[in-house]
């Protein structure tokens, strides 16, 4: 490689930018941020995507890079001076060097999508403005648009040019920048779900949202494929596969704010338009981030009671106001069953019976009187489309956050829907029973269960144990 002015590698996290509750840079919070990941990493990247720099003015922007080069104790600042146009470019790149950055990241233009030649253009004249290594950014993800490889050779000429972070996780993209100019610039992977293939190509080293979340296991995994023990980077990298690949379908600041305030490093919230709950990530999301977070040892694991009824099947329905002895007496149908794996493992109890009886009373209590947090909840096979015989689900464990209720109202809903379909195809649910009975489906569902399709085929496979049962299948 010719010589170049700053040659970057290692581990570097893309910082996010703390916000206070009214959207002021939280100095502080960023500093503590620093200081809680600096002894883990390589270098630092403030103002990044991560950092949500389209949100950014010039003048948080370069206070930023100040805060972070007093805070780097000696290492290496990258900051990003991202714009869409080539002034405003130039202008913040300035702003870098006068904060002491040691180099700067400059994405590829976005919005209005230049010519090959406009993007050359871009670089070039940025370059020649100012006198500080430049780091180019591939992120088609949210430029809409690759930096081409052709121009990419021709920058990698330039003295001040000296690396191309690639957050693009496209291999292929990877493998032919590092052909055709891993001779002259570093190649960074900025994709966190691809590090250690990344690496193993040839990349020499990162910069990911990720590594201020787990800095120590992506030091790891490049020490491990750097001695070439390529099971232990792929065991590394297969602990944190999953929180990596939320942080990179959130765009990394949303999703990664929300792990770090989990962790107790507050950041805040992010800047409008961006929302940390109820929109851009949803509770499925946040809870995923919690659980991955306790098994990384990030956090301490949450007490979670999961309750499975047990006992005679006709005792099990207490809870909900049927007594064992009526419930014999009136001689109602009554099946279980289970299935799943893990935090995927389920069991349905179902009683079924005489709308014009004891069941059909308890029916109409459920839904006249619903008890907080085991709420019943008619069965639909699609939007306004009941099925029959008329059945309610209630929950065997209280729920106390909407993501267990969206488990609950979601995949459960719809297999226990599909299972009764089922069973009246077979004929195994008479005819009569449609108009004339009714049923309550109680569902014991992990209050930890995330996984939407698992989950479905478990609860369909249980309830078609449970139905066939009540209805005396063979």
């Amino acid at each position: 490689m010719t010589d170049k002015p700053f040659r970057p590698g290692g581990v570097n996290p893309a910082l996010v930018t703390p916000f206070t509750k009214t959207e002021e840079v939280d100095e502080a919070a960023f500093r503590r941020l620093i200081r809680h990941v600096l002894p883990h990493v390589d270098g630092l990247v403030p103002c990044g995507t991560t950092g949500e720099f389209p949100y950014l003015s010039p003048a948080e922007q370069q206070r930023l890079v100040e805060i972070a080069v007093e805070e780097a104790q000696g290492k290496p600042v990258i900051a990003g001076t991202g714009a869409a146009g080539t002034r405003q470019a130039i202008e913040l790149a300035r702003n870098a060097k006068a904060a002491g950055a040691t180099a700067c990241l400059v994405v590829t233009p976005y919005f209005l999508h230049p010519s090959p030649k406009g993007i050359y253009q871009h670089f070039y004249d940025i370059a020649m403005a100012v006198d500080l290594p430049i780091i180019l950014y591939n992120i088609p993800q949210t430029v809409d648009a690759y930096l081409p490889r052709q121009v990419v050779e021709d920058l990698a000429d330039i003295p001040t040019i000296v690396a191309l972070k690639d957050s693009s996780g496209n291999l292929t993209y990877t493998m032919e920048i590092l052909e055709y100019a891993g001779d002259r610039i570093q190649v960074l992977v900025g994709h966190d779900e691809v590090v250690l293939p990344a690496l193993a190509g040839g990349c020499a080293g990162m910069i990911l949202a990720s590594a201020q979340v787990y800095p120590e296991v992506w030091q790891a995994v490049l020490a491990a494929v750097r001695r070439g023990d390529l099971e232990e980077a792929r065991r590394l990298q297969r602990s944190v596969q999953k929180l990596s690949r939320i942080f990179c379908r959130y765009g990394g600041g949303v999703a990664v704010k929300a792990a770090l305030n989990m962790m107790g490093v507050a950041v805040g919230p992010p800047r409008r338009p961006l929302k940390a709950v109820g929109g851009a990530l949803l509770h499925e999301e946040r809870a995923e981030i919690q659980l991955e977070l306790e098994k990384l040892g990030k956090i301490e694991a949450e007490a979670v009671t999961f309750h499975v009824p047990d006992g005679p099947l006709a005792a099990r329905f207490t809870a909900i106001g049927l007594d064992a002895q009526v419930a014999e007496e009136a001689g109602l149908r009554l099946g279980t069953g289970t299935a799943g794996e893990g935090l995927n493992w389920v069991q349905m109890d179902v009683v079924a019976g005489a709308k014009k009886g004891p069941l059909g009373d308890v029916y109409a209590f459920q839904l006249t009187y619903p008890r907080h947090g085991f709420e019943a909840l008619t069965t639909i096979l699609e939007p306004n489309l009941t099925v029959r015989p008329a059945t309610l689900i209630i929950p065997a464990n209280e729920l106390k956050n909407l993501r267990q209720a969206n488990m609950i109202y979601g995949p459960t809903q719809a297999a226990v829907a599909r299972a009764i379909v089922d069973h009246l195809e077979r004929g195994t649910i008479p005819a009569a029973a449609m108009d004339e009975e009714v049923m309550i489906v109680q569902a014991a569902v992990h209050p930890r269960a995330l996984d939407r399709h698992a989950l479905y085929q478990s609860v369909l496979a249980a309830a078609d144990q449970a139905i066939g049962a009540a209805f005396g299948a063979a």
